[in-house]
């Protein structure tokens, strides 16, 4: 029915009807997909969330006498040089030298867009046309030559939300998820989402122009993982670090996870064909997603429940007959202001709208890695001949069962065989200095436990996180069935040459 041509020609001429993402279903509801489609011409999508894999390429001029960048760091961070001389990748999600979590490549991102100097440290080996091996100054971003935002993957299509069942608060890349179920974080706008609007990507693809964090940018590529099989859809987007505005991208760290950077993505959605006005019609109640139990610490999460956006965002769900309060990790306040300035920029002649070279694929699936040596499990190594003690027992008799048996933990078990404690010779110890002589009274009743199936990295994650020496071994219904200690993990590694 129409042309991008023909749409940029009524945004010159002040005609072209422009509406937002969440007013498209209420208009192809009152007037069908087909006079929808005559009567706007643009959709304006957004989002506003972290995206990890972002970051910046820079290029910070040469030094004279000239430097061939090895190592570079900003502000302590870290970036890639091995690019050229002296050109640099600065990672989002890679972290300061010095200040570890609290600081990280987004934030550099963040000050040099706020106009703040960095310190930039370099080292090189020094060559003939190449003689300088270290420089140290700063610089902003009106110092370099170029500032290119460069983001592998942005801008998911949908995101699973997440869970936890177990006993312990974790802390993921989907925030901090209280133990027992107690929250369901999600991410994604939803019917705002600028690919839930394309499903199909008859207008995205290869030089669509977008807003990208103030500026204008572009969609480059599909992004990595992009998986639309499963409708985990991605992009690759780049554009001028100095044309943008820390309104639309701000630098943040999940607790105990580490460091990302919020994009802000604005995409304009060029209404051709009623085809694409059905699709802009989308509502939060048509888009599903799945909450899996991020608990489990592997790939192959399991999933909890199947839910929509519109139950999403009406701030609980129901898992079980439960009823769980869900928090949102984007934010809907500066998708909005993302809305309507993009839709402001159309309006006012600034924006114009691209035709994409390649369209994004609709057949990719994500792989995974390929492994060449066997994942080793925790039944692979643990202890199977397992002595234990009862809550009966008698400390005398736990002592001497440690110093026969050469051990410093001994698991405590119910007539069923059920773990119910543990107590180390520390325990032992102070349980004595403080007149105690029940097991009852000193043992650890909430247990670090592993199965038997984890991957034997999962229970070393668990050893060094709680900060002890061994982790006992259970089935499903709780019943103790080996032991792993520090020990044990660091002769398995050994022997894999780890």
């Amino acid at each position: 029915m129409k042309t991008i041509k023909e749409i940029n020609e009524k945004i010159r001429c002040g005609e072209a009807v422009i509406v937002r993402a969440d007013e498209m279903p209420g208009i192809v509801e009152k007037d069908g997909a087909e006079k929808a489609a005559k009567k706007v011409d643009v959709v304006t999508t957004a989002t506003f969330g972290a995206m990890c894999s972002s970051g910046a390429f820079l290029n910070f001029g040469h030094s004279d006498p000239p430097i061939k960048m090895q190592k570079v760091w900003l502000n302590e961070v870290e970036a890639y040089a091995g690019l050229a001389a002296v050109d640099a990748y600065i990672g989002a999600s890679q972290l300061s030298e010095t200040e570890g979590m609290s600081y990280g490549g987004a934030h550099v991102i963040e000050d040099l867009v706020n106009g703040k100097e960095v310190d930039l440290k370099a080292t090189a080996y020094g060559t003939d046309c190449y003689p300088r091996k270290f420089v140290e100054t700063s610089v902003s971003l009106a110092d370099v030559n170029q500032a290119v935002m460069y983001n592998p993957r942005n801008n998911y299509q949908r995101y699973n939300a997440a869970i936890n069942s177990s006993d312990k608060i974790i802390h993921t890349y989907m925030g901090t998820l209280l133990p027992g179920a107690k929250n369901v974080n999600f991410a994604g706008t939803g019917e705002l989402s600028p690919l839930n609007n394309d499903p199909k990507y008859r207008t995205l693809g290869l030089g669509t122009r977008i807003f990208l964090c103030g500026a204008q940018g572009y969609i480059i590529s599909e992004g990595t993982q992009h998986s639309p099989k499963t409708g985990f859809g991605n992009i690759t987007v780049s554009g001028n670090l100095k044309e943008m505005d820390t309104r639309f991208l701000r630098a943040a760290t999940m607790p105990k996870y580490g460091t990302t950077l919020y994009i802000g993505i604005g995409v304009p959605i060029p209404i051709l064909s009623p085809e694409i006005a059905q699709a802009t019609a989308v509502r939060n109640a048509d888009i599903e997603t799945s909450i899996l139990d991020y608990s489990v610490p592997k790939l192959s999460r399991p999933q909890v429940a199947k839910v929509s956006y519109e139950e999403l965002f009406s701030g609980t769900v129901e898992v079980d007959g439960i009823s769980i309060k869900t928090a949102f990790m984007s934010s809907l306040r500066i998708t909005n202001e993302i809305l309507s300035e993009l839709a402001h920029r159309i309006e006012d002649k600034q924006f114009y709208l691209t035709e994409p070279v390649v369209r994004l694929p609709l057949d990719s699936e994500c792989k995974l890695m390929k492994l060449r040596e066997k994942v080793i499990h925790v039944g692979d190594v643990m202890a199977r001949d397992l002595k234990t003690a009862g809550k009966s027992d008698s400390i005398d008799s736990v002592s001497s069962l440690m110093i026969e048996n050469n051990i410093n933990q001994v698991p405590i078990t119910d007539d069923a065989g059920k773990l119910c404690g543990i107590i180390t010779s520390w325990d032992i110890t102070k349980a004595i200095a403080e007149k105690k002589r029940k097991l009852a009274e000193f043992m650890t009743k909430k247990v670090v436990t592993s199965y038997a199936d984890d991957p034997l990295d999962v229970a070393t994650r668990k050893i060094e996180k709680h900060e002890i020496n061994s982790t006992p071994v259970v089935d499903k219904e709780g019943r103790l069935t080996g032991i792993i200690t520090l020990s044990d993990i660091t002769r398995a590694y050994r022997s894999k040459g780890r």
